[in-house]
């Protein structure tokens, strides 16, 4: 058996001390929850049970006026307009009837909303985004309240939406349960052509109609967008914390396998959910050791910088306190292994034909860089998550062990070639704080970066000062008052192309925000989730033009090279930001913005 590395053995040990308090209360909280006989429903009053099954078919009605066998919610996050949850239209009657055939019962318990990152970029609707994670997750919790369920289905892929619904599930984690993904859009066409078109718009050298032919032919099917943003780190993780089935992260959507892998979530959740040793409520599942894997994945990976404030988030849900330190140290020891888009050439589809996660946790568990010894969807013991799923000559699901060789090097790696050997995302501390970066694609050259601040309220500022020839030299980029408590902690990707694109003609060039840039961020250095934030008077709101910043990615250092009395004298700028609180529905979430705890406690309200 092979030996957990002492760092990964250190951090988990340190997690479980300072979580033991508040874990103690989770578990006391769904073991409560989870008490009684029978079924969640039998407890129900006529009344409340009539309402429950009456618009269900016959069959169905039958079976839950009965009471005997388990219901299972399903929680669904379909829309149309989302390419990636298109699939999810016939997921419920297949569901449901998969649950018949287990001689239990399937209901759509609610659906929650699911808003695309990519429809909103630069616009005001991003504002929303990030809050919309904690509105997905009380929208769960209102899904399931009706206390009809013994177990539970998730639906649900993009970025605030699957941290959403595990926040949220988790409220409810004694209920044994799966997330159900749908799998990516076939490849488009290749991502470094669809980039060198959106840099050449932003010269100007580009039509609209041409940016928009390229746009056109990347996100051009029902799927998961193929790069390695936020939405492919979710299945990654859901994966590797054990949430979903093995292999099936990265299927094709409306496939037989994928149909297969749908029908065996239904049927491993309804034996979850039965009375006996089986029964694995969900909060059980969610521990310190399967959060730690969740950060060593997206170490080894290279994922979304979104993940330090969402798996923090997803962590106290399930009362396990997770910090920054944390996947700092843990980045030291995990190799990266995957190099995908936009940390590589490759996407998604690349990834999983090369072996995809079952290679990757192969790797981990081998070199003692995962938790072996815990639950999952699958059974004991994360091993179970090298085997590759498949469909025999009947059509039958079956599991075979992965290669141990990669089936593309140039995406996917063994731990005796990984392509860095530290992790891809680290910790900045300094005196404006502390924050984050992604440097797995920052070119080495770029890894220290000391150059004077050009101070911005708005990232639309930045595009206007590049128009007027104002960017053409070295600088930091100080684009503030994006944080939770500002504006709702807005990505920022229309600064990607202008910044990327004076860093090719030569300058040295730096972002520093208290707002966000996902995992679609990548070459260009980038100290993001700045906080304490501008709008609470963090350092950020003291710096002013000219200032020297120095980021040091090496060293893990973000200091203003301005003398500490002085920059503690300045005065805190301030912005008038009325004009960001109405319109797009955004003045509907002022509490959210008066209340959003710090972004390395999660950025959120719950």
């Amino acid at each position: 058996m092979t030996t957990l590395h002492p760092v990964i053995a250190e951090v988990t040990a340190r997690i479980v001390e300072r979580s033991g308090d508040r874990r103690a209360d989770y578990l006391a909280h769904i073991a409560a929850a989870g008490s009684g006989d029978g079924t969640h429903r039998q407890h129900l009053s006529c009344g409340n049970l009539a309402h429950g099954f009456a618009g269900c078919e016959a069959h169905d009605k039958a079976a839950l006026r009965a009471g005997r066998t388990a219901n299972l919610g399903i929680v669904t996050a379909y829309n149309d307009m989302l390419s990636a949850h298109r699939p999810y239209e016939r997921y419920p009657e297949l569901i449901r009837e998969v649950a018949r055939q287990a001689g239990i019962t399937a209901q759509v318990a609610g659906g929650v909303p699911a808003m695309c990152d990519g429809v909103t970029q630069g616009r005001e609707g991003m504002e929303l985004s990030l809050f919309s994670r904690d509105l997905i997750a009380m929208a769960t919790g209102v899904s399931l309240s009706h206390d009809m369920f013994d177990g539970a289905l998730y639906l649900g892929i993009c970025d605030k939406i699957v941290p959403g619904l595990l926040i949220g599930a988790l409220s409810f984690g004694h209920l044994p349960a799966a997330f159900v993904p749908s799998g990516p859009m076939p490849s488009g066409i290749p991502n470094e052509q669809k980039s060198k078109v959106r840099q050449a718009y932003a010269e100007g050298t580009a039509t609209r109609a041409e940016l928009l032919e390229a746009e056109a032919a990347s996100y051009h099917a029902p799927g998961t967008c193929t790069f390695y943003g936020t939405a492919n780190s979710n299945q990654m993780l859901m994966e590797i914390m054990g949430l979903q089935l093995p292999g099936s992260s990265f299927v094709p959507p409306d496939t037989p396998l994928r149909d297969a892998l749908t029908v065996e979530a239904v049927r491993r959740v309804a034996a979850l959910a039965g009375p006996g040793p089986q029964h694995l409520p969900l909060g059980h599942i969610v521990d310190e050791r399967a959060i730690v894997n969740g950060v060593i994945g997206l170490h080894a990976t290279g994922g979304s910088t979104n993940h330090l404030l969402h798996l923090v988030a997803m962590a106290r849900a399930a009362g396990i306190e997770l910090r920054w330190d944390d996947f700092d140290a843990l980045s030291a020891v995990v190799p990266l292994l995957a190099r995908v888009y936009p940390n590589g050439y490759a996407d998604v589809n690349q990834f999983h034909e090369a072996g995809g996660m079952a290679f990757l946790i192969d790797q981990l568990l081998a070199a003692g860089l995962l938790h072996e010894d815990v639950q999952t969807l699958a059974g004991p013991g994360l091993s179970r998550y090298t085997q590759v799923p498949e469909l025999d000559e009947a059509g039958t699901l079956t599991w075979t062990p992965v290669a141990k060789v990669s089936g593309n090097r140039g995406v996917l790696r063994g731990m005796d070639e990984p392509f860095r050997a530290d992790g891809g995302l680290r910790l900045l501390a300094g005196n404006l704080g502390r924050a984050v970066i992604k440097v797995s694609s920052v070119p080495e050259d770029r890894m220290l970066i000391e150059a004077p601040a050009i101070v911005f309220h708005d990232q639309d500022e930045v595009k206007k000062a590049f128009e007027r020839g104002e960017l053409n030299r070295d600088f930091v980029a100080v684009v503030r008052f994006q944080g939770p408590r500002a504006m709702g902690m807005p990505e920022l990707h229309k600064l990607t192309p202008t910044l990327g694109l004076l860093q090719d003609r030569g300058h040295r060039i730096a972002l520093l925000t208290d707002g966000r840039m996902s995992g679609a961020s990548g070459r260009v250095p980038a100290a993001i989730h700045v906080t304490p934030e501008a709008e609470s008077g963090g350092p950020i709101a003291r710096v002013r033009d000219g200032d020297l910043i120095r980021l040091d990615a090496e060293n893990g250092r973000l200091d203003v090279l301005v003398d500490e009395a002085e920059l503690a004298a300045r005065e805190p700028a301030t912005a008038d930001l009325s004009a960001h609180h109405v319109g797009m529905g955004r003045e509907l979430f002022g509490l959210f913005r008066a209340n959003a705890v710090a972004a390395d406690l999660g950025a959120g309200v719950l």
